[in-house]
């Protein structure tokens, strides 16, 4: 896209929409995003608070920021996929694709699961907006093939690493064969943006009800955190009675994995399942119910 002082969209109030209807008559559309990432011993980790570290600031190794990370693909994955499936919930996981390469035994269960695997980059560790622009395009393609060539799927999502991307990189991901993109946190529906061939879909992703900010930036507590789930779907349930809303959920394995933070997803899918009307779906379903939709042919 070109440089501009607006989005590559149009601006459409959620007060001037048509009716959004989702299948089966429901009124939410929960979809659970798994960022699973990688970082290997010789990177530059995240400091204490997941701040980037500058160069003069940044040790390598930094044994105790990667053995934690490095904690959520040997454990935290596996209690995250363990609750995920007793709420019968599939998620669609934001893959580095370097988990591929060294954590194939992830890969293999999150397929048995039935989860959707969209791009994230190769590794959390290198973002879009962070390498010279000539190898933007390298990133997001050897990212899609890698996970291609490990699952037998081609991704049709992307999340940027950071949420980062560049002005080119909405046209290099349809060129690599991407449907929808998740960096956009501006809606509460999915919207249909005005680049790639077809045009690329914005699906609604959070930086509120994602793990990361909320312990690291926002200092909550494990039960703050819970009760911002809690509340988030509370007001997009009400909200939804006349036009469908989608809510996302990101959580990390080392973060939520953890078993004392495990326990705020867990009793926040309690209170969200047992309501009727969520529709548990992947990232994708949502995008390809939302494109078939007449919704998306009026806005």
């Amino acid at each position: 896209m070109k440089p501009a002082r607006y989005g590559p969209f149009k601006y459409v109030p959620i007060t001037r929409r048509p009716q959004l209807e989702w299948p089966g008559g429901a009124r939410v559309a929960l979809w659970v995003n798994p960022n699973v990432e990688f970082f290997g011993l010789d990177d530059v980790m995240p400091g204490n608070s997941n701040e980037r570290v500058s160069p003069e600031h940044a040790r390598v190794p930094n044994m105790r920021n990667w053995s934690l990370r490095d904690y959520g693909n040997r454990v935290g994955v596996w209690r995250l996929m363990d609750i995920l499936s007793r709420f019968g919930i599939r998620a669609s996981a934001a893959l580095n694709s370097e988990v591929c390469v060294h954590h194939p035994e992830v890969i293999e269960a999150m397929l048995e699961r039935g989860w959707e695997l969209i791009g994230h980059n190769r590794t959390n560790a290198r973002r879009l907006n962070e390498m010279p622009p000539e190898r933007e395009r390298e990133e997001i393609h050897a990212t899609l093939d890698t996970i291609e060539k490990a699952s037998g799927r081609r991704p049709v999502g992307w999340l940027g690493a950071g949420l980062a991307e560049t002005w080119s990189t909405l046209e290099t991901l349809s060129q690599a064969g991407i449907r929808y993109v998740c960096d956009w946190v501006n809606d509460e529906q999915p919207y249909t943006m005005e680049v790639g061939k077809p045009r690329l879909v914005a699906l609604p992703y959070s930086v509120q009800t994602n793990d990361v900010p909320a312990y690291f930036d926002f200092k909550q507590s494990v039960p703050e955190f819970e009760q911002t789930l809690r509340r988030q779907f509370d007001v997009l349930y009400r909200d939804s009675e006349h036009s469908g809303r989608v809510m996302a959920i990101a959580v990390h394995p080392f973060v939520t994995g953890q078993p004392h933070r495990s326990v705020a997803l867990e009793r926040a899918l309690e209170h969200i399942c047992k309501h009727p009307g969520v529709w548990l779906a992947t990232g994708w379903e949502i995008v390809q119910h939302y494109l078939a939709s007449s919704f998306a042919k009026e806005i």
